[in-house]
């Protein structure tokens, strides 16, 4: 008789957002006259920028010789990108990190649910709520103890440090899916707790290039003491359009330690190194080619034509929303918004008025908490033409709520 892993019988019967597609796709079975916009998941809509296809189509093309022909490359990642990475992402923030702290994967969503790996079942996790699903429901899998950490409007979405000890913290700013940030001198305070309680944190910076405002850090290294305690999670999927490529990259300083039952310390940057030596082959060369040349000064510049783009999204989604009444957080460092649904509406009620009555798609806030319940969020990555047309809807269908 084999036996299943009964920490998957606690989780919900289904992920978020495979909920959302199959109500979406009944509807439009139902009514295939309506049109609708999306702007629940965050897929982007802008195509892979020029600079990163000609990479990608000149790796091609030296797969096809006998002299370019690249089989199995390092697991961990070429050292053409993770070099690029250290320079363009680290140092030019006053960061220094080594090449061999720099792991390129296949994409921000897996690392944060394999990094789970390399850490015992006993430990504490603390994961804010609302939350990204992956943080709470990976660790659910392995059965682990999740303390809750409110991020509301009382707080100003800034979680507060945990009252009892934890082992482990998930942190996501800019906030998926709040569209929230932390300051510098709130990271720090984090960053503090987590070396007086030999913690780690686990930090998604996802979003960090939709940052607009000075004191909002990029990375968490920026704060002093964060490579101790620290592991970072970056993704080119929402800069470069990357979604269905798939690259993406952990930081694992070599002076981040976790420990034995007895006490003694252990490096995490060969833990992980051993892990991705057994379980991952690398990601394709073609692909790390792309992700190179988003460094380059073709590439910065196209992808931050389209950033600029999605956040003329948030700002038209964000304005267009408070015009009528709306109470909107996010949508400023962020290319998400996020609304207090109106007139006690639960998030899925309102779900299903504005899918029948807007034909607009967004993602219920209680989907990714207790504390999202009454909340629902909208992304910025439609085109724009579709996001005008998604709030002009919104806002007559707004009337109808008075």
């Amino acid at each position: 008789m084999s036996l299943v892993n009964e920490n998957f019988l606690s989780l919900q019967d289904s992920y978020l957002f495979s909920t959302i597609a199959k109500k979406v796709a009944k509807f439009m079975e139902e009514n295939p006259n309506k049109t609708i916009i999306k702007l629940g998941i965050g897929d982007v809509t802008k195509p892979i920028v020029p600079a990163c296809l000609k990479a990608m189509h000149q790796a091609v093309d030296e797969m096809g010789t006998k002299e370019g022909f690249k089989g199995y490359g390092p697991e961990q990642g070429y050292e053409f990108l993770r070099k690029a990475i250290v320079e363009n992402d680290y140092q030019t923030r006053g960061v220094e990190l080594e090449e061999d702290e720099i792991f390129v994967s296949d994409g921000a969503k897996c690392d944060c649910g394999n990094i789970v790996d390399i850490f015992a079942q006993n430990n504490k996790v603390a994961i804010t709520d609302p939350v990204y699903p992956v943080y709470l429901d990976t660790n659910m899998m392995c059965g682990r103890n999740i303390t809750y950490l409110p991020v509301t409007a009382k707080n100003d979405f800034k979680p507060e440090l945990p009252k009892e000890k934890v082992d482990m913290i998930y942190l996501c700013f800019p906030n998926n899916p709040t569209g929230t940030v932390l300051e510098k001198e709130d990271l720090k305070k984090w960053v503090d707790y987590a070396k007086q309680n030999q913690s780690i944190i686990l930090y998604d910076a996802a979003y960090e290039a939709f940052i607009t405002e000075d004191n909002i850090p990029h990375s968490i290294y920026e704060i002093e003491g964060a490579k101790e305690v620290a592991i970072e999670f970056k993704s080119y999927s929402k800069t470069a359009g990357f979604t269905g490529v798939r690259c993406a990259y952990v930081v694992i300083p070599k002076t981040l330690k976790g420990y034995t039952k007895e006490g003694k310390e252990v490096d995490l940057n060969q833990l992980w190194n051993r892990r991705t030596c057994t379980k991952f082959n690398g990601v394709s060369y073609m692909v790390q080619r792309a992700a190179e040349a988003t460094y380059s000064e073709e590439g910065k510049k196209q992808i931050q034509e389209n950033i600029k783009a999605y956040l003329e999204n948030a700002k038209i989604i964000k304005h267009g929303l408070e015009e009528v009444g709306f109470t909107v957080y996010g949508g400023v460092n962020s290319p998400y918004v996020w609304l207090k649904v109106p007139n006690g509406m639960t998030s899925w009620e309102f779900f299903d008025k504005l899918l029948e009555e807007a034909n607009v798609v967004g993602t219920p806030g209680s989907g990714f908490g207790t504390c999202g319940e009454g909340y629902f969020r909208l992304t910025a990555f439609g085109t724009k033409e579709n996001t005008v047309e998604a709030i002009k809807r919104i806002q007559e269908f707004s009337d109808k709520l008075q």
